[in-house]
């Protein structure tokens, strides 16, 4: 999950949101349902696939047509009633077309278009559920913020702003209880502060170790590296309604005018790959087409000279100085571009660093008009995932003007389940993208979390969403981990940086889960979520018994709220992880309600 960049809170937003939301729900009757033991372990997997597409067809959310709910209760349901929530029909460009509690525990979502990737995308964190009275009450205020009501194996003790957040067992939880009574939260933007914490013995796991690092630990009796599997990708980013970038050669001859290699080699760890793809080659139909260019200065040269530019230019790269996964050193890498450049394409560019919240912010309005370094990591296995958050109808102004050939490209691939059958699309779409340039995809990052060697149940998380429940530290009380930075906040419906993904993890549930340690979709909240035969359907059946944090009991309309509060959301309230995606509108296909937005 970590690779990632982080969104900003809207709380202000989130409180409009909640109060238009409330008129939005319908009361329907409804009958019981079989009941589970909540200790029953959980069912075996749905076989539905997890690899599969997302169908996404929606327009860019700036351009959304003005839709509203239509036959809906003035009134919020009463207790004992169950929710609806509904868009009046497809024609508003999203995927979801109805969510309903049919009984207190099965919930259907029903789909304006086949969905095989529905498993993969519900077992992601920021469609954890939470009781809908809580969301009701603080309709976006700061104890929903920081401290939210989950069903996890761990809930908020406090939160100290700038210092930690100290997390408790929960001793009610359905399933197997944490190993440790207290979990801690600690962050350094530094990783060598991150290392002399944990070679001093003060915490007991750190992530993102810098790359010279790891043979360090890996010398060192007393801790232990896991490697995380490089599911993410670093990129240089280009926006073609700026000048020079408007022109494509311009962008070619920039793109085979940098050597990547060099730049993997110097500054990233073991594991790491150069960027052939923008998509990692382990997840299905991402190396398909053509390889990147090669690095080719002469060339580069010649391709600027016949743009109309045979002395270079003048530009800029910008960048925020924050560690990620893919990018664990950006300021170096930064410096080694800018060198790049000036040497063999006879580029000047200044380096600009830029807070990160209103980097984000400019990258999503397209307002940055030189090179900027971004990145992106998995939260889902799926092609769909990378190429239609960046390059499809639904992605940002971060490259500029969409290119229709590549969006149409995706829109026919991610309509199709079988992955040969998607092959040829997802083919035409890499060898597109290596002809227009929207950016330069530079490296598939590896890195990797450090524990001291006594901590059993160690792991690294290919999404980057480690579980501490499942650690014991030595049968110490406390497990302490040491992070990059602070998250942002704890609903993570609303932040999606990986820092506070993390955080939400131990504290919120999905209707899905990933494996630990993995990307394979098992039983979360729900025991199954199945589909009918056309997959435009699914039915997610609760465990009986599952009690939140503050006592009250998992039910369908939790389920329906917590959802509801995202697809009824106006871009940009809740912000991806580079800041220049709308999660629910990239995963979904679009938002309901738009024109009500703030």
């Amino acid at each position: 999950m970590d690779s990632f960049f982080s969104s900003r809170r809207r709380p202000a937003a989130l409180v409009l949101l909640l109060a238009l939301l409330v008129p939005l729900i319908a009361a329907c009757g409804g009958g019981g349902a079989p009941s589970q033991d909540p200790t029953t372990p959980p069912e075996t997997p749905t076989d539905a696939p997890t690899d599969a597409p997302d169908p996404t067809d929606a327009p860019d959310p700036t351009d959304a047509p003005d839709t509203t709910t239509t036959d809906v209760a003035s009134t919020p349901a009463d207790p004992g009633e169950l929710m609806v929530v509904s868009a009046p029909d497809c024609d508003y460009g999203g995927l979801i077309q109805e969510i309903a509690a049919l009984d207190p525990l099965t919930v259907e979502f029903t789909m304006c278009a086949p969905d095989p990737a529905f498993p993969a995308k519900a077992a992601f964190t920021s469609f954890s559920i939470l009781p809908s009275e809580y969301l009701e009450e603080t309709g976006g205020t700061g104890d929903l913020l920081e401290k939210p009501i989950g069903t996890g194996p761990y809930m908020v003790e406090r939160w100290n702003r700038g210092d930690s957040i100290t997390f408790k067992r929960f001793d009610n939880y359905w399933g197997e209880p944490a190993k440790a009574e207290t979990l801690v939260f600690r962050w350094s933007a530094e990783a060598a502060q991150r290392l002399l914490e944990l070679q001093s013995g003060t915490v007991d796991g750190i992530d993102n170790p810098a790359p010279d690092d790891f043979e360090v630990i890996g010398n060192d009796s007393s801790l232990q590296l896991q490697e995380r599997p490089p599911l993410n990708v670093f990129y240089i980013g280009m926006n073609n309604t700026y000048e020079p970038f408007d022109n494509e050669q311009v962008r070619q001859a920039v793109a085979m005018g940098i050597d990547r290699e060099r730049i993997v080699t110097n500054f990233y760890p073991p594991g790491s790959e150069v960027a052939n793809y923008f998509t990692p080659c382990s997840i299905p139909n991402a190396c398909t087409g053509e390889e990147w260019y090669e690095f080719n200065p002469e060339m580069a040269r010649q391709l600027l000279a016949d743009a109309g530019f045979p002395d270079g230019f003048e530009t800029v790269i910008e960048y925020r100085d924050v560690v990620r996964s893919y990018l664990p050193e950006p300021g170096v890498v930064a410096q080694d571009i800018q060198a790049q450049l000036a040497a063999n394409l006879n580029i000047t560019a200044q380096i600009n660093v830029i807070e990160s919240g209103t980097f984000l912010d400019q990258a999503d309005a397209g307002d940055l008009q030189g090179l900027h370094l971004l990145g992106w990591g998995a939260d889902y296995p799926d092609i769909t995932n990378f190429l239609d958050y960046h390059f499809g109808p639904g992605s940002s102004q971060q490259f500029g003007d969409k290119f229709d050939d590549i969006v149409e490209a995706l829109r026919q691939g991610a309509a199709l389940a079988d992955d040969a059958e998607r092959q040829p699309f997802y083919e035409t779409a890499n060898d597109l993208l290596k002809q227009h340039v929207p950016m330069i995809p530079v490296a598939h990052g590896g890195s990797g979390v450090a524990y001291q060697a006594d901590v059993e149940g160690a792991f690294a998380s290919p999404l980057g969403n480690e579980y501490f429940a499942v650690m014991d530290p030595g049968g110490r009380d406390t497990f302490v981990w040491m992070q990059n930075g602070e998250p942002p906040g704890l609903y993570c419906a609303d932040e999606s940086d990986g820092e506070a993904l993390r955080a939400c993890e131990q504290v919120t549930e999905a209707l899905l889960a990933y494996e630990v340690g993995g990307t394979t979709v098992q039983p979360g909240l729900a025991t199954a979520c199945e589909p009918n035969d056309d997959l435009t359907v699914w039915t997610c059946t609760l465990r009986s018994g599952v009690t939140f944090h503050d006592g009250s009991e998992l039910d369908a309309n939790d389920v329906v709220m917590s959802w509801a509060v995202q697809w009824d959301a106006a871009h940009p309230l809740h912000t991806g992880r580079d800041g220049s995606f709308t999660y629910f509108s990239s995963l979904w296909g679009g938002f309901i309600n738009d024109e009500a937005a703030p």
